[in-house]
């Protein structure tokens, strides 16, 4: 199969400067309502490469993206939301971004365009056969992912992808390829569009397919959290007044004690079985 670059070609709307605000709104709504289709005919590829990070995640390893852009914000966004969902050390998913910190807020020129300085970031953390890497773009043609998923594979390292493109460089390298075709954006080559929120999803269903695999939902709560706010603390207060069918004054005692809701739980029911 040719490469052929979907995320790069003519969008199907011409003259974006002469619509109004709604019809503007519509079509970008109109384009966007394509995504969650073309995520579904990946499913497949997505099972795959996430029985191979709930494997390797049992086994002590890690899980890395690593990309460049939006691509890379949004490995990084993925990664640091899952310490406090699911509470989780902050080295169990890592983000890695072309050009480090200073690129998640501006953008770094070039940084994309090495072929060694990914394996140089990820050999920062140790990068080892027990752990995952999976590289994000949408093109899936950014030398920093390639040059950086190249190494993994040939240290033993299992490798996956998400990518925009069917056929690309990027699929071709990884052992574990996703690939969703969301087709031309709404304004050309603009792939924070439709690529990104597919990514997006996609990081989504990885994570929690492997967090739940890993025991940190019980029921579908996230009994594991850190409540690390207001919001959190009466999330938890309600989940163990639910769950242990206790006063709200009894579960809050049970939080401030324990500070996690799992922990809670447990003692409780230990408490009880004792005590019969």
């Amino acid at each position: 199969m040719d490469f052929i670059k979907t995320t790069e070609q003519d969008s199907h709307y011409n003259h974006l400067e002469k619509m109004s605000i709604p019809e503007l709104l519509q079509n970008i709504n109109n384009e966007d309502k394509t995504v969650p289709l073309a995520v579904e005919k990946a499913l497949p590829q997505i099972e795959v490469l996430v029985h191979q990070v709930v494997n390797q995640l049992k086994q002590g390893g890690r899980l890395f993206y690593i990309g460049a852009g939006t691509s890379g914000r949004l490995g990084i966004l993925d990664a640091s939301e899952c310490p406090p969902t699911f509470g989780v050390s902050p080295d169990l998913v890592i983000g890695l971004i072309a050009g480090g910190d200073t690129a998640i807020r501006n953008a770094v020129e070039f940084a994309e365009d090495s072929t060694v300085q990914g394996w140089e970031d990820l050999k920062a953390y140790n990068i080892s056969s027990k752990d995952v890497v999976v590289g994000i773009a949408a093109s899936g043609t950014t030398p920093y992912v390639i040059g950086a998923l190249q190494q993994c594979n040939t240290h033993h390292i299992v490798t996956g992808c998400i990518t925009c493109n069917n056929n690309s460089p990027l699929s071709n390298t990884a052992k574990y390829p996703i690939e969703i075709i969301v087709g031309p954006e709404f304004v050309t080559g603009s792939s924070r569009m439709k690529a990104g929120t597919a990514q997006k999803l996609v990081l989504n269903m990885i994570t929690t397919t492997t967090m739940i695999q890993l025991g940190h939902i019980k029921g579908n709560k996230m009994v594991d959290m850190q409540l690390s706010n207001n919001k959190l603390v009466d999330r938890g207060t309600k989940m163990l007044m639910k769950e242990l069918h206790i006063t709200e004054e009894e579960a809050q005692q049970l939080l401030d004690q324990f500070g996690n809701v799992r922990s809670a739980i447990k003692h409780y029911n230990d408490q009880n079985q004792a005590n019969t």
